[in-house]
């Protein structure tokens, strides 16, 4: 007779199975500089990055979208509200402020951005292409 699984088990393996398919549904988004071109601006690429100018105007937000894992300057910081993707782990919106020369790195994730400051935001962005 084989062993039960416990429910321990169940809930790691279902939560294995829901990361997975969040990961799934997160790269069937479009890219940031696809899903808002009025926003994004590819400034370079070659094989392995992709560089892209962001610039939010007051009250803009973007469409939601994917990075891969990325690195951003914020030549402008400002106030800003991010969304992360609603299959993410961290699903709640958050209100941030970033400072002027900030820098941040991310893995890969999906989300929408919409700024809620009263001057533009602009950054730069070098997105791994893998």
């Amino acid at each position: 007779m084989k062993n039960p699984v416990s429910p321990a088990r169940w809930l790691m393996m279902l939560l294995g199975l829901m990361l997975a398919s969040c990961g799934a549904l997160a790269e069937s988004l479009p890219l940031a500089h696809e899903a808002s071109p009025d926003i994004y601006s590819v400034l370079n690429e070659n094989d392995e990055v992709i560089v892209l100018r962001m610039e939010l105007a007051p009250g803009q937000s973007d469409a939601l979208h994917r990075h891969n894992a990325e690195t951003v300057y914020f030549e402008r910081g400002g106030s800003l509200s991010i969304e992360p993707h609603a299959y993410s782990v961290f699903a709640a919106p958050m209100n941030v402020t970033v400072p002027d020369g900030h820098v941040m790195l991310h893995e890969a994730w999906a989300h929408r951005v919409r700024n809620i400051g009263d001057a533009p935001v602009i950054a730069v962005i070098i997105e791994q292409k893998r």
